[in-house]
């Protein structure tokens, strides 16, 4: 029985080290300015990432009006004029 506990002391006594130790070492790193610049750049890559697919939105959102005036060309639909109302005059 003596060992079971001095086992599991022993075990606390490890974890607690090994916490203590990772915190001193989150510390450090906060200090240093890492973590900060670590974070900026990240937050770069996600504005990048984010201004990349706006541009590709715009460009399917571009493509995609082309091809409906052109089919309402071929229909014999003239296309509104663009900033023109569509029509839809009822109130809600």
């Amino acid at each position: 029985m003596k060992r079971g506990i001095a086992g599991r002391a022993a075990g606390l006594v490890v974890t607690g080290l090994a916490g203590a130790a990772a915190y001193d070492g989150v510390k450090r790193i906060a200090r240093s300015g890492a973590f900060r610049s670590a974070t900026v750049s990240v937050t770069a890559w996600g504005l990048k990432g984010a201004r990349a697919a706006e541009t590709g939105a715009e460009k399917v959102r571009l493509a995609t009006a082309d091809i409906v005036s052109e089919a309402r060309g071929r229909a014999g639909e003239r296309a509104p004029v663009p900033g023109a109302s569509t029509g839809h005059e009822h109130e809600h």
